[in-house]
């Protein structure tokens, strides 16, 4: 498989996917090369493409969007080994075991300043952002509204306040069930996990 492939995770445990053709096809569609059978995903969601300079992917104007380490895809974006994919509910990520250092050129926007936040909103993230910033596992799952609030010794329905401020400070709007996981990459991607350091 040297010329890279996907680990996807999902339900059924893990599987790999090699890229051994010049482009490959994700979405809900059986006729896609990846089909991934969830409501979440368009019938034909992303691509993912070989160029000389390497492997991109671009999110075909899905309705519920591409991330590439937890930022959404907005145009065609160069993918690096160890870079993780989430489209709806499959994770996927990226190796590429022939890839040379520096032969690329990673298409990012620069992510937006981080927005202001009281002290007890950056405790709060910082307990959802600990299993990102701590490292470990490909794809990280943000702790239940109940550790947080035990953690941090408040009611559930505190940390649900400070949830939704949060929510709406970084822009997510959409109620959809990953919501808390996209707040922590967000987090972690505009450098905002590490304000401050909740005390366990």
């Amino acid at each position: 498989m040297a010329e890279g492939y996907f680990e996807v995770y999902g339900p059924g445990g893990v599987r790999l996917v090699p890229l051994t053709a010049d482009a490959l096809t994700i979405g809900r569609a059986k006729t896609n090369e990846l089909p991934i059978d969830s409501r979440l995903v368009s019938r034909l969601h992303a691509l993912v493409e070989r160029y000389p300079s390497g492997w991109s992917i671009r999110d075909l104007g899905s309705t519920n969007g591409t991330t590439v380490n937890g930022s959404p895809v907005r145009q065609a974006q160069t993918l690096r080994d160890g870079d993780r994919v989430e489209i709806g509910p499959a994770r996927l990520l990226f190796h590429a075991p022939s890839e040379h250092p520096g032969t690329r050129t990673l298409h990012v926007e620069p992510p937006p300043a981080p927005p202001a936040l009281t002290p007890r909103e950056q405790e709060v993230l910082a307990m959802l952002c600990r299993p990102y910033v701590s490292g470990g596992q490909p794809f990280p799952e943000p702790p239940s509204v109940r550790v947080i609030a035990t953690a941090l010794h408040v009611t559930e329905s505190a940390v649900k306040k400070h949830l939704s401020r949060l929510y709406d400070k970084f822009d997510l709007t959409s109620n959809e069930d990953r919501r808390r996981s996209r707040l922590a990459s967000e987090a972690v991607r505009r450098g905002s996990a590490g304000q401050q350091s909740a005390t366990p």
